[in-house]
């Protein structure tokens, strides 16, 4: 065999070798890639549901698997923080109700007394002053009174009607109990209810104070606009009220959390408009336990508009 004719033979051999090592290259890259797709999508599923479940991988890829290993390390952590949460939260609830609980019967007790000593003090300073201290012993039992309605809708333990309600005529009414005060201070009041009847399904108690909530919210928060506005319409089989103002709104990062317990958000250090952080959180609930809800849309110095829909009564 000649020297030309094995070189070419060795070349040709080489190139061969070369082709399978990368064939072989791809082959691999392919199927890891293939398996770490397959991987990522089970941890997405797994993220996105919120399960406990481990991320499964089949693989005889050594350095996958162990990825799979570190995951599920940091899954289980995941789970015993949950734990964690819930059992931190369901504590702190039980303490709440417990303290409220123990707050009410003395503090009922003390109202009683407060009140026959302004009924026998008659009109004075020391009138005035025993008026103050009922107003803020009052304030506090409305605080625990909140407290334990919030605790038994979370509980699932309130029992809402289903009734059959005009919610226009609910509406004009609610917004009619706020009129001293927006006469008072001068606002811009624009109703938008249909003179067509539109019903819903509800609980009446539940909707008024839905309504007193977002509309007593508007004037004590929206006061630099001095507008509101109320409108009501159906909406794609459902009824929707939107309450407006146009004060100084809510920012981005606070509008995710004004329907937590307890948050009250920067105007909670102004005394004059100062809130308990629990009025919009009892009013969503029930507006969900009726098959609704209440949603947020601000601009802030332009307009607020806090929107709760309901059902349709349509039969």
């Amino acid at each position: 065999m000649s020297g030309e004719v094995l070189c070419f033979l060795l070349v040709s051999l080489t190139a061969v070798l070369a082709i399978l090592l990368i064939y072989q290259q791809f082959v691999f890259t392919k199927g890891i890639r293939r398996e770490l797709k397959q991987a990522a999508e089970k941890l997405e599923k797994i993220l996105r549901t919120d399960s406990d479940e481990k991320l499964t991988v089949f693989t005889d890829h050594k350095e996958l698997m162990a990825l799979a290993a570190q995951v599920n390390g940091l899954l289980l952590d995941r789970q015993r923080m949950k734990a964690e949460y819930r059992r931190q939260k369901l504590a702190s609830k039980k303490m709440l109700a417990n303290i409220s609980h123990d707050i009410k019967t003395p503090l009922t007790v003390i109202l009683g007394y407060l009140e026959m000593m302004r009924l026998e003090q008659g009109e004075g300073a020391a009138d005035a002053t025993l008026e103050k201290v009922e107003a803020k012993a009052k304030q506090v039992a409305e605080l625990i009174n909140q407290f334990f309605t919030l605790e038994k809708l979370e509980a699932g333990e309130m029992k809402l009607a289903k009734e059959r309600l005009e919610i226009g005529e609910l509406c004009r009414e609610n917004v009619l109990g706020f009129y001293d005060v927006l006469s008072q201070k001068d606002y811009e009041v624009e109703l938008s209810i249909p003179e067509e009847k539109i019903f819903v399904r509800g609980d009446r108690n539940a909707i008024e104070r839905i309504l007193s909530n977002l509309l007593s919210n508007a004037i004590r928060y929206g006061g630099d606009g001095k507008y509101l506005g109320v409108a009501l319409r159906k909406e794609k089989g459902a009824v929707r009220i939107d309450v407006t103002d146009k004060g100084r709104g809510i920012r981005e990062e606070a509008a995710s959390h004004v329907f937590d317990r307890l948050y009250t958000g920067e105007d909670s250090r102004n005394r004059e408009i100062q809130g308990n952080g629990l009025g919009l959180t009892i009013a969503r609930n029930l507006a969900r336990q009726m098959g609704g809800d209440i949603t947020l849309s601000s601009q802030p110095g332009v307009r607020t508009v806090f929107s709760v829909t309901m059902e349709l009564w349509d039969n």
